[in-house]
C-alpha cells in the first residue's frame, strides 16, 4: 500500500484498525515486529555476537540468512606510508599560506598521499539457505520479530494446519550463530540446507552426514593488482546438532547440501573464521579454527545455548532502561515499519525509546572483546563492493559509533576499538615519520583491517591528521567514567602521549598572526572547503587531546617536562573565532557561507563531543548555535544524529527532538516516496545507503537530552545536569542505570515535564554538583553511597 497517497484521516483510521486487530503481545515492548518476510536486506533483522553477524529474512518457503565474520576483508598486510612525503611538507604549507590552494592540493596529490591511494573493504562471508519442502499452502498468521530484551529473532506462521516456529541468535559465550526450527506436529518439518559464498573461489562439501564445510578465499584487492584473490581465506561450518528427523546429503564436489526430513525440531549451529591473526599476519588455518569452535558445541542443547546467550547478553542490555511515557497501545502494537511511518502524525514518544534501545542492542551485537571494532556498517554487509568500503571513517563516523558506550554502561564494548588504537599507533608511527618527519603517531580520516593510517582518496579531504587524536578522546572518556587508573597508566596514557608528541612537532607558527598562534596544517575541515591551514575543528581536537594528556600525566605523576611543553603549546594555539554573521568560524578566515548546508558541521566539535563550548562560554555558545542554525536540520542519517547531540548540548530539547523526528522517518520503502536520510524498515540508519553511525548517534543524543556530565564547576567539581534538554513531547519518563563521569550511576524519573526523583550511586570517592533547572546541590560521596534527591534536589528517603 502506498500510504503517502492516503488522506491523513483515512491513513490514521487504517493505522488504528491495524493496531486494534493486532495480536502482538502488549508487554513485548522493545521488539521490532513485522507481518511479512523481508524482501530487502534493509528489512531483514540483524543478530551478532561481536565477531559474527547475520541478517535474518524470515522467508517462506525459503529462508535466507546472510552472514559475516569481522576479519574477512580484501587485501592483506601492507604499509600505506609514502616514503619521501615529508620532503614536500614545507612547500605544501607555503602554498597554502600564500592562498594557492589549488597548487597545494595538486602537489599533495602527487607527493603526499597514501601508497596505494585507497584502502581495502569489509566483505560478506556467505549465505545459509533453508528451502522448506512439503505443504505448499499459503502461510497464515505470519509474524517476524526481533526481541531486543533477549537478542533473539523469531519467525512464526501456520501452513497447512502446522504451526512453524524459527528462532535465531548469535551467541558470544559460545561464539556461534544458532538456529532452531520447530513444528507443532510430528514429522512435519522437511527442508534442505545450503551453505554458499559470493566469493568465486569457494567450495561447500559435506564433512559428515550432519555437517557442511564452506571454504574460500576473498575475491581480490581494492588496491593491488598483485592480489587477484586477496590474502584472506575463510571457512564456515554448519551442523545440525540435534533433530528427531533424518539427515542425508546430496550434491557434487563443489556444492553439497543437507536434507532434514520427518522432523518436528532441528537445531543448527554455524561457526566461521578467517586466516587473519592480526593486521600483520594471515597465517591461521580457518578450517582448524571452525572445527575447534564447532566441536566445542557438541552435547550442548538448544536450551543450554539459549540460556548461556541470554545470560551473557542481558548482563549488558539490562544495565540501562528507558521509557518515554504514554504511547497509545494501539500505536505501540503496530508493525515497526508502519509505526515508523506513523511517527510523523501520531503521538509515539516510546518509539524514541525503542530507537535508543536498538542502538544499545546493535553495539552489543557488533563490538565485543576479541573482535574488530564496529565499522561503517557495524558488523553487517552483503556487498562485495560496499559503500565507502564499509571500513572505518574517523572524521566522525567511527567516533560516533562509540559515543553511547560509556553513558550506557557498555565499557567492555570499547575493547576492540582500544585494541585497534594500539595497532594504529604502530602503523601511525611510520606515517608520522615518513609524512611529517615527526615523533609519535598519526591517523588520518580512514583506516581498514590492515591499519592504514596515511591520507587516502584525495588531498582536498584525505589530508586530515586528527583522526587518531579524536579517537584518543575515547580512551580518556573510559577513564573519566570508570576512574580506572590501571587502564589509564597501561593503555590510555601511552597512546595519548604518542599522539600529543606528534602534534607538538606538527603544529607551526602562523606567519600571518601578530599573536604568534600555532596552527594545524595542511589539513581540512572534514570534506568541506578543501586543503587549508588552521581549520577550527583541528584546533579543538588537539586542545582537547593535550588537555586530557596533561591531566593524565598529573594523575600518574610522570612526564612533568612534557606536561609543561604541552601546556605552553596548548596556550599558544589559535583560539575559536566568531565571524561576521555571528557564527563560529569553520576556518581561521571569516569565510563561512550562511547558505552552506553541508552535512559535516565539524567546527562545532568543541560543543560536542568536546566541552570547550558550553553555557560557561556564552559568546561561543551563541555563535555555535548560529552556525548550527545556518546548516539547517536536514542531512544524512548520521548528520542528523550529530545535530541531535549538538542541540542537546545547546539545552534546546524541542529542537533536538525536531531533528530526532526527522531521523525517525521511513526511507527507501514502497510505503513512501522519501529516499533521504532516515531509517530503513529494520530501523538501520540511512546515510543513505546504510551506515550504522546514525543508530549509535541517536542513542547518544537521546542520552545527552536527559543527562550531561561533561562540565565542571569553577572550583573543579564534576557537574551532572539532569534533564538538560527535555522536550515537551516527553513529559513523562524513566531512565535507570545511566552512567555519568566520575563513576556515578543514576536513576531518574520525571512527570509533567518535571523531575520527580533521582537516585545517585557512587562507584568512586568523589564530590559532585547535581544541577536541575535553577537548583543545585553538592554531594560528598564514597564508593557504594546512594543518595535520593527530590524535585528541588532536596534529599528524599524513597525512590
Amino acid at each position: 500500500m502506498n500510504h503517502f497517497r492516503l488522506p491523513l484521516l483515512l491513513w490514521m483510521a487504517c493505522l488504528l484498525h491495524a493496531a486494534t486487530s493486532s495480536s502482538h503481545a502488549a508487554d513485548d515492548r522493545w521488539t521490532l515486529r513485522y507481518s511479512d518476510p523481508a524482501t530487502e536486506w534493509t528489512s531483514a533483522l540483524p543478530i551478532g555476537n561481536g565477531r559474527m553477524g547475520a541478517m535474518i529474512f524470515g522467508g517462506v518457503p525459503e529462508e535466507r540468512i546472510q552472514f559475516n565474520e569481522d576479519s574477512v576483508w580484501t587485501g592483506g598486510p601492507r604499509s600505506y606510508a609514502n616514503a619521501g612525503a615529508s620532503d614536500h611538507l614545507t612547500e605544501i604549507r607555503r602554498l597554502l599560506l600564500q592562498g594557492k590552494q589549488r597548487e597545494a592540493e595538486q602537489l599533495a596529490s602527487r607527493t603526499f598521499m597514501s601508497v596505494p591511494l585507497g584502502q581495502e573493504s569489509y566483505q560478506p562471508l556467505g549465505d545459509i539457505s533453508i528451502r522448506f519442502e512439503g505443504d505448499t499452502a499459503e502461510a497464515v498468521d505470519y509474524k517476524r520479530k526481533l526481541d531486543l530484551s533477549n537478542a533473539v529473532a523469531t519467525t512464526t506462521y501456520s501452513q497447512g494446519g502446522v504451526r512453524i516456529t524459527r528462532r535465531a541468535f548469535a551467541s558470544h559465550p559460545d561464539d556461534t550463530i544458532v538456529l532452531q526450527l520447530e513444528a507443532d506436529r510430528p514429522e512435519a518439518l522437511a527442508f534442505t540446507l545450503s551453505l554458499t559464498s559470493p566469493h568465486q573461489r569457494s567450495t561447500t562439501t559435506a564433512v559428515d552426514s550432519r555437517t557442511l564445510l564452506l571454504t574460500g578465499q576473498v575475491n581480490g584487492s581494492q588496491t593491488s593488482q598483485n592480489l587477484p584473490d586477496g590474502n584472506v581465506s575463510f571457512a564456515a561450518e554448519l551442523r545440525v546438532t540435534n533433530t528427531d528427523g533424518t539427515i542425508t546429503t546430496s550434491g557434487d564436489d563443489n556444492s553439497e547440501d543437507l536434507h532434514v526430513a520427518k522432523a518436528s525440531k532441528a537445531t543448527i549451529v554455524l561457526c566461521a573464521a578467517s586466516s587473519v591473526v592480526d593486521y600483520r599476519d594471515v597465517s591461521a588455518d580457518p578450517k582448524l579454527r571452525v572445527k575447534h569452535d564447532l566441536d566445542a558445541l557438541d552435547g550442548r542443547s538448544f536450551e543450554t545455548l539459549l540460556e548461556r546467550h541470554s545470560s551473557d547478553y542481558r548482563n549488558l542490555f539490562n544495565r540501562v532502561s528507558l521509557t518515554l511515557g504514554d504511547t497509545p497501545e494501539a500505536v505501540r502494537n503496530l508493525d515497526t515499519d508502519d509505526r515508523l511511518l506513523a511517527t510523523q502524525e501520531t503521538h509515539d514518544p516510546d518509539f524514541a525509546a525503542l530507537l535508543f534501545h536498538y542502538g544499545r542492542y546493535l553495539m552489543i551485537a557488533s563490538s565485543r572483546p576479541g573482535g574488530q571494532p564496529a565499522n561503517l556498517q557495524g558488523l553487517w554487509n552483503q556487498d562485495l563492493a560496499p559503500a565507502w568500503d564499509s571500513k572505518y571513517t574517523c572524521n566522525i563516523n567511527t567516533e560516533m559509533n562509540y559515543w553511547l558506550t560509556e553513558p550506557c554502561g557498555l565499557g567492555e564494548c570499547n575493547e576492540p576499538l582500544f585494541e585497534a588504537l594500539a595497532q594504529l599507533a604502530e602503523t601511525g608511527a611510520e606515517t608520522a615519520r615518513l609524512h611529517y618527519d615527526a615523533p609519535g603517531w598519526v591517523l588520518h580520516h580512514n583506516f581498514d583491517l590492515w591499519r592504514g593510517t596515511a591520507p587516502i582518496n584525495a588531498s582536498n579531504h584525505g589530508i586530515w591528521p586528527t583522526g587518531g587524536a579524536w579517537l584518543c578522546q575515547h580512551l580518556w572518556l573510559h577513564y573519566e567514567y570508570t576512574g580506572d587508573l590501571s587502564f589509564l597508566e597501561q593503555t590510555a596514557y601511552p597512546l595519548m602521549k604518542g599522539a600529543s608528541q606528534f602534534f607538538a612537532s606538527y603544529l607551526v607558527e602562523d606567519p600571518r598572526s601578530d599573536e604568534g598562534w600555532l596552527i594545524s596544517g595542511p589539513s581540512n575541515s572534514p570534506e568541506n572547503g578543501g586543503l587549508v591551514m588552521g581549520p577550527t575543528m583541528d584546533h579543538q581536537i588537539i586542545r582537547d587531546l593535550l588537555t586530557n594528556t596533561i591531566e593524565a600525566s598529573q594523575l600518574l605523576g610522570i612526564d612533568s617536562e612534557l606536561r609543561e611543553e604541552w601546556t605552553e603549546i596548548r596556550n599558544r594555539m589559535a583560539p575559536n573565532q566568531i565571524g561576521k554573521h555571528g557564527q563560529l568560524q569553520e576556518w581561521l578566515e571569516d569565510k563561512d557561507d550562511p547558505n552552506n548546508r553541508h552535512r559535516h558541521v565539524s567546527h562545532l566539535w568543541g560543543l560536542h563531543p568536546g566541552r570547550e563550548i558550553s553555557p560557561d562560554t556564552p559568546e561561543l555558545f551563541d555563535a555555535a548555535k548560529t552556525s548550527l542554525e545556518m546548516r539547517g536540520d536536514a542531512g544524512t542519517g548520521w548528520s542528523r544524529a550529530w545535530k541531535i547531540n549538538f542541540w542537546a548540548r545547546l539545552r534546546d530539547g524541542d529542537h533536538a527532538h525536531k531533528v530526532l523526528s526527522g531521523l525517525m522517518t521511513l526511507t527507501h520503502s514502497d510505503q513512501t516516496e522519501y529516499k533521504g536520510g532516515g531509517l530503513y524498515e529494520n530501523l538501520f540508519d540511512a546515510h543513505p545507503p546504510f551506515q550504522i553511525d546514525g543508530n549509535f548517534g541517536a542513542t547518544s543524543g537521546i542520552t545527552e537530552m536527559l543527562v550531561q556530565s561533561h562540565l565542571k564547576t569553577e572550583d573543579g567539581l564534576r557537574r551532572i545536569d539532569l534533564l538538560p534538554a527535555l522536550p515537551q513531547d516527553w513529559p513523562t519518563g524513566k531512565l535507570h542505570g545511566v552512567r555519568a563521569r566520575d563513576g556515578f550511576h543514576l536513576d531518574i524519573e520525571w512527570n509533567q515535564s518535571q523531575l520527580q526523583r533521582c537516585r545517585i550511586t557512587s562507584k568512586l570517592p568523589r564530590r559532585v554538583e547535581i544541577a536541575y533547572g535553577d537548583h543545585t546541590t553538592r554531594l560528598d560521596m564514597k564508593p557504594g553511597d546512594t543518595v535520593i534527591l527530590g524535585p528541588k534536589l532536596k534529599q528524599d528517603d524513597e525512590f
